[in-house]
């Protein structure tokens, strides 16, 4: 049995320029840090050939025998079968998802995914796993396989961990770690909150506006990338600092012009719960991702965080409590005790519906 688990991550400035279109031409840079909210992967081999995934937030299952013949696009499951048919793994493996966040909630999941299932089949087929290297197989798993309309910064937020600075250039990724003394790290994550906005939703229809704008060189969408890349050193600069009250300023900032590069990046509500928490006290925020629904991130000083609390509770927001995370993308478990080669191995057999899971313990 293996387990692997990779964080999700919150983004504070430069999303949108860690797209090709955007960071070959005029280079990108993204700020961010992964948390200790995790998507969890268990292998065990099997005694035959067919694979099995099921996917306990989908409530999906899905098995084969063939997976060079299996058709992608549009599944539940197409981001663990796309990597198994990229690595041309035809071994007989049961492999079971699960997240500790909602899908399509602006956290990077769907990328934590793809980098954890590379991270964990390439542990048990005995590949190289670096997580540099996991990162770039995972966006082009992404972005050519799966031919998502999505940026760099998610897979190299997650595979890698950490609070970093990400530089995107036609010819590489450059990963700039931020080394902030604890007591910095500590009060920024104290006066860090995330809310559930209550809504998850398919960002790609925005990212595809948002990549299609800067193919067509449109100066609006252009100038405010250029800002929301402008923003990246000034935070690094805060938080070397330590001027976090600058930092939450330049949240705010962000947001406002984030907003600019897409009339679906926010709504009414959202936009009216934001200044709420504005108005009891937060210095600054944002919706984590692509925009439109998912987390709302904001920067609040603790003497203020009760107020802001209680407020966003009347309009029925929850309130997710986390950690950084440092670790990224990591191996947890690996016992070669109970897999299939004779020591006791083992074989799942999953009901569609998903009930009743039938566990047959067998040996050779």
């Amino acid at each position: 049995m293996l387990i692997a688990r990779t964080p999700v991550r919150i983004s504070f400035a430069g999303g949108g320029t860690d797209f090709p279109g955007y960071y070959e031409k005029y280079g990108g840079a993204v700020l961010s840090t992964s948390i200790d909210k995790y998507v969890y992967t268990i292998l065990t081999e099997r005694d035959d050939r067919q694979t099995q995934i099921i996917s306990s937030d989908l409530k999906a299952l899905e098995s084969c025998e063939q997976i060079e013949k299996m058709e992608l696009q549009g599944t539940d499951l197409e981001i663990p079968f796309a990597v198994l048919k990229h690595l041309r793994c035809n071994v007989g493996v049961n492999l079971f998802m699960a997240s500790e966040v909602p899908p399509g909630t602006g956290l990077g999941s769907s990328a934590a995914i793809c980098v954890n299932v590379l991270k964990t089949l390439r542990v048990c087929l005995e590949l190289e796993d670096q997580n540099l290297q996991l990162a770039e197989e995972a966006f082009h798993i992404a972005r050519d396989v799966l031919r998502w309309p999505v940026g760099k910064q998610d897979e190299y937020g997650v595979a890698i961990g950490g609070l970093k600075e990400l530089r995107f250039e036609a010819g590489g990724v450059r990963v700039e770690p931020l080394r902030l003394s604890p007591e910095i790290l500590g009060d920024l994550e104290q006066n860090l909150l995330l809310f559930f906005t209550g809504s998850s939703r398919d960002s790609s229809e925005i990212l595809r506006g948002q990549d299609r704008s800067v193919q067509q060189r449109e100066e609006t969408v252009l100038d405010a990338l250029d800002e929301l890349k402008g923003l990246v050193p000034r935070m690094r600069g805060a938080l070397l600092g330590g001027d976090l009250e600058k930092f939450g300023s330049l949240l705010h900032d962000g947001w406002t012009t984030k907003k600019r590069v897409s009339q679906k990046i926010s709504n009414s509500r959202i936009d009216q719960i934001y200044e709420a928490a504005l108005q009891c006290g937060a210095l600054g925020g944002k919706i984590t991702g692509a925009g439109g629904g998912g987390f709302l991130l904001l920067y609040c000083e603790q003497d203020r965080q009760p107020a802001v609390r209680a407020k966003l509770r009347e309009f029925g927001l929850k309130e997710m409590r986390f950690h950084f995370d440092q670790g990224g993308s990591r191996v947890v478990y690996n016992d070669p005790f109970f897999d299939s080669n004779g020591r006791g191995g083992m074989q799942w057999a999953f009901s569609r519906d998903l009930e009743g899971l039938r566990r047959v313990v067998g040996s050779s």
